[in-house]
């Protein structure tokens, strides 16, 4: 038995939007990860159960060891269909904004979206939630949106709709947004969940296989360029930092997805609770941040790189050069040194 996490009026609220709406738009986040994927496509698996008629919109194109998900192939990008995608946005009866708590997480889809006239609402589970929905399911202390699809689900009484898909969706955004249950994960109701999905079908080593060990040859010796040669250990302050230039992504054939879970890799180091990656895109610097225990790698990401998230997964971005983010860094690990 699931505790009622969800306010009652929330469910409500979205129960009779529901009910009056049809055409039913849901995006999520640039750069969508597992959690973002999982989420949409588990909600999306859902509302076609109940007979709607749901459109899953993402600003950019999502990683290939996510594109095995059942219904991924449904998805609009909407840097390559914006023509596609604006008409039924604009002919939207309701929007379901996921994974994200601030407009501009949606980068070139923000502007589509915000003037829509359909009411909005917003499921997510990171912090400070920005006020621009109609309907605002936000639980910080969930560990992932996906967990909080499966709960709405529950609490609209549909717990029987949850399909193999929908099921599979839901796991792997909890499964990649914990990095495989090894953070923000120590909640017993997780574990009830995951139980549940499994008696509908779920596979979870095979979602494993096929999110972590299908990469490519490139991708494995990316990973090993990135530990051997760009690594960096600040053993004084329990951090190690690993940079990847537009070059050296380059030199590599990188693709979309091709750094995930490389900035994991130094926690496994005896001592060090701090990791941050910076990658080199475009237009910015790409900066993710993990830890362990207490060490606050939201407040470094929020402090540092305008970004935020939890307490041991964040991200931000910053619009210098790799050298000057570095350096900024680097200078400001001794503020730190009290949370470690």
């Amino acid at each position: 038995m699931l505790s009622k996490i969800i306010a009652e009026d929330l469910i409500h609220k979205v129960d009779k939007l529901l009910s009056v709406s049809d055409k039913i738009v849901i995006v999520v986040h640039v750069g969508p990860d597992g959690d973002a994927m999982g989420s949409s496509l588990g909600l999306w698996h859902y509302l076609m159960t109940i007979e709607k008629e749901p459109v899953v919109i993402v600003p950019t194109a999502f990683p290939n060891f996510l594109k095995w998900m059942p219904g991924s192939e449904c998805v609009l990008v909407y840097e390559e269909s914006k023509e596609t995608s604006d008409k039924i946005i604009d002919e939207a009866e309701l929007i379901f904004t996921l994974d994200f708590n601030v407009p501009n997480r949606l980068a070139n889809l923000e502007q589509a979206i915000m003037e829509a006239k359909a009411p909005k609402v917003l499921i997510d589970h990171h912090l400070h939630p920005a006020d621009y929905a109609k309907v605002t399911i936000s639980y910080p202390e969930i560990s992932s949106t996906s967990e909080l699809i499966f709960r709405l689900i529950c609490r609209l009484g549909d717990f029987s709709k949850i399909n193999k898909a929908c099921a599979e969706c839901i796991y792997t955004g909890m499964m990649t947004d914990t990095g495989g249950f090894t953070y923000n994960s120590n909640k017993p109701e997780i574990y009830t969940i995951i139980y549940e999905l499994i008696k509908i079908g779920v596979d979870k080593d095979e979602i494993y296989r096929r999110v972590f060990n299908t990469y490519s040859a490139d991708r494995m010796k990316l990973m090993g360029y990135a530990l051997y040669k760009k690594m960096k250990v600040y053993p004084e302050y329990q951090t190690a930092l690993i940079t990847l230039d537009a070059k050296e992504l380059r030199e590599f054939n990188y693709q979309n997805g091709d750094s995930e879970g490389l900035v994991n890799m130094p926690l496994s180091i005896a001592g060090v609770v701090f990791s941050v990656f910076m990658r080199e895109d475009a237009d910015k610097i790409k900066i993710s941040l993990r830890s362990q225990g207490t060490f606050p790698a939201n407040k470094v990401s929020a402090d540092l790189f305008n970004g935020g998230g939890h307490l041991n997964a964040a991200g931000g971005e910053s619009y210098t050069t790799m050298h000057e983010a570095v350096k900024k860094f680097e200078q400001s690990l001794s503020d730190y040194k009290e949370f470690l």
